[in-house]
């Protein structure tokens, strides 16, 4: 694995001290701001699914994809996650239909891949009471797993996970993401004062497994395409995908973790 030049390792912190604090701001205020601001991150979002994935008809298709978006939102706030999923699918077919292409059926996923992950971290943040704890849980363990599986994997190195997918990626990367996930899940648990705090380290640790496989498999669209970050959005880090790609994935199955088990084992 190279080094991280000095220059892009300087881009990245700068861009981290900037964005950080905006979204962190944005969480802790929660309501419309949040709102927003998932709005506007799903809608580039997508964007760069569109630009990743050829179709007939970009402009069309990226227009669809992100008005299907916005309704997503709206219909999730008015009636909640179903019913914004729902809007999401329909959108997909129609993203699909108006991009044309070969890979049409792709094309148009990436609206309720999107939608998906959107839902998510919304319901969960939008939770009264223990929404921003929850949210700051799945938020936190993102990033330590990505912290611990970089640091695991230079230090360690050993088997590749994935090496068609991700050549960089090694199994100790991966199990270092789990131990620093669940550390750092079992901190929030224990600063929020959680009332199962040891669960909350198993639940670190799953995150981090779906986590990375949300990784894993925007880097597969990537590597199919040719393609080496979803965007140039964010100086050092790519796009707005590559940096939300495992909360994508961990936050609806932590969702669907709170709603159907958590709740009876009063974890949280």
């Amino acid at each position: 694995m190279k080094p991280a030049k000095a220059g892009d390792l300087k881009a990245r912190v700068l861009s981290a001290l900037v964005l950080a604090p905006v979204v962190l701001g944005a969480v802790w205020i929660g309501g419309w701001v949040f709102h927003a601001l998932l709005a506007f991150g799903s809608v580039i979002a997508v964007s760069e699914w569109t630009n990743i994935v050829p179709s007939a008809r970009r402009l069309p298709s990226r227009l669809m994809a992100a008005i299907g978006i916005l309704v997503a939102l709206m219909a999730h706030i008015a009636a909640g996650p179903a019913t914004a999923l729902g809007a999401a699918a329909a959108f997909a077919v129609l993203t699909a239909i108006v991009g044309g292409g070969s890979d049409r059926g792709l094309l148009g996923f990436g609206v309720f891949y999107v939608a998906i992950g959107m839902a998510g971290l919304m319901w969960l943040r939008d939770l009264p009471d223990t929404g921003l704890s929850l949210f700051m849980f799945v938020l936190i363990a993102i990033w330590a797993t990505d912290i611990g599986a970089y640091a695991a994997g230079r230090s360690i190195g050993g088997p590749k996970l994935a090496p068609r997918i991700s050549p960089k990626k090694t199994w100790a990367g991966l199990i270092g993401g789990m131990v620093s996930s669940a550390l750092f899940g079992w901190l929030v648990a224990i600063a929020f004062g959680a009332a199962r705090p040891d669960i909350a380290v198993v639940v670190g640790a799953i995150v981090a497994v779906v986590g990375q496989a949300g990784d894993l498999f925007e880097s597969a669209v990537k590597r199919r395409y040719n393609v080496k970050d979803s965007g140039q959005l964010i100086p050092g880090h790519g796009g707005i995908l590559d940096r939300i790609d495992g909360l994508l994935a961990a936050a609806p199955v932590l969702a669907l973790f709170h709603a159907a088990v958590g709740t009876g084992l009063s974890w949280w």
